[in-house]
């Protein structure tokens, strides 16, 4: 049986992360992707924007990890010609009673470490944006876009600078837990098994059915995993130049408005929770985006919105559950020496990529600056 030292399975840009984080520490890194392609599920699916930490859960990982993983990223970005842009975020509230929770949602910001908040009224609102409408917004200037793709191929440069490689169409289909070694198997057109000291699971989707094909791994300690789909709309105009979020009402994500490098504006995602992958858009879906944009910019034109693309969160909670913190799981949380499962791994997981796999290295024993975590962060 072939062997190896470290094996992380998924090629999306948290795995990457942390392939690029364990060869830079010492370990001789092989990264298995089922697909032909970097990053070809939620890694190439999202926002592409980057987090400034404003609305995590108090002692959570995810605020555990803001606001440094943004500074982290825009740093990396600079100094590896990654295309990215600080371009600031407005967060607004469309009505009184939204306000209230605005102000509340800023201080929970502030009190998280996230300088340089600040309050707008309408006016100075629309005088960062003319075509917004709103009872009030703050600022994030930390907030910005990246290249998502450019990001990823920096990440990959880096692993195989320190001798480390991906192996496409090479799907992990289980293995086994022993003692000093892990087997895993390997599917594709021709399938092997390869045995290796020490092994990250970043399957993402696919990262909870992977976790429980191990034999003598604890199934008990790994989450079920659910599907949450989100659409996009584009418009062929500019209306804004920053990125305009509502703040979150009762029923969760509400239409935000994203930009890419190029300045084009696209809206989304919405939320439709699904059994299976699929990248379809359906126009259908546009009616309930013109009423949610104009929420925030009334003078919308019938007609202007077409399809986009779709991206799919690998959601560990259900549509009726608590929204799940990242689930990151070494050894002191199922027993099993030189393992991490990641579960959960949705925004901000692009934002946060680098700070996973510095913390990821640290519950290996790696000598990589450490993330603290909260004790019930574990799964």
């Amino acid at each position: 049986m072939e062997t190896a030292d470290c094996v992380v399975v998924g090629a999306g840009v948290v795995g990457l992360a942390v392939a690029r984080t364990l060869a830079i520490a010492g370990r001789e890194v092989l990264v298995l992707e089922a697909e032909q392609r970097i990053g070809e599920h939620t890694s190439s699916r999202n926002s592409e924007v980057i987090h400034a930490g404003l609305h995590y859960q108090r002692e959570s990982l995810r605020q555990r990890l803001f606001p440094r993983a943004a500074h982290l990223l825009y740093a990396y970005c600079a100094g590896h010609d990654v295309p990215h842009r600080r371009i600031g975020k407005l967060v607004v509230a469309r009505n009184p009673e939204e306000a209230q929770r605005l102000r509340r949602h800023m201080a929970l910001a502030m009190e998280a470490g996230v300088k340089d908040l600040e309050w707008l009224e309408p006016n100075a609102a629309q005088d960062l944006e003319p075509n917004l409408a709103c009872h009030a917004a703050y600022l994030s200037p930390w907030s910005g876009i990246v290249d998502s793709h450019a990001l990823m191929l920096a990440y990959r440069a880096e692993l195989e600078a320190n001798g480390g490689m991906v192996a496409f169409r090479s799907p992990v289909t289980g293995g086994a837990i022993n003692p000093g070694a892990i087997e895993i198997r390997i599917g594709g057109t021709e399938p092997t098994a390869l045995r290796c000291k020490m092994l990250v699971n970043c399957a993402g989707h696919g990262a909870p059915s992977l976790a429980r094909a191990f034999a003598n791994f604890p199934t008990n300690t790994v989450p079920r995993s659910y599907f949450r789909r989100g659409v996009y709309f584009g418009v062929t105009s500019r209306p804004f130049k920053r990125l305009i979020y509502p703040i979150h009402g009762p029923g969760g994500m509400d239409i935000h408005a994203v930009i890419d490098l190029a300045g084009n504006v696209r809206f989304g995602p919405d939320a439709q929770w699904v059994d299976h992958i699929d990248y379809s858009v359906d126009p259908a879906r546009a009616e309930a985006f013109y009423r949610s944009i104009r929420a925030f910019w009334p003078a919308l034109p019938d007609g202007a919105l077409s399809p986009a693309y779709a991206g799919i969160r690998p959601k560990i909670t259900g549509p009726d559950e608590p929204a799940a913190d990242f689930v990151i799981q070494g050894p002191a949380d199922h027993g099993i020496a030189n393992l991490v499962n990641l579960f959960g791994i949705e925004s901000p997981g692009l934002t946060a990529s680098l700070a996973i796999g510095e913390y990821v290295a640290s519950l290996l024993g790696l000598s990589a600056p450490m993330v603290s975590q909260p004790a019930h962060a574990a799964g």
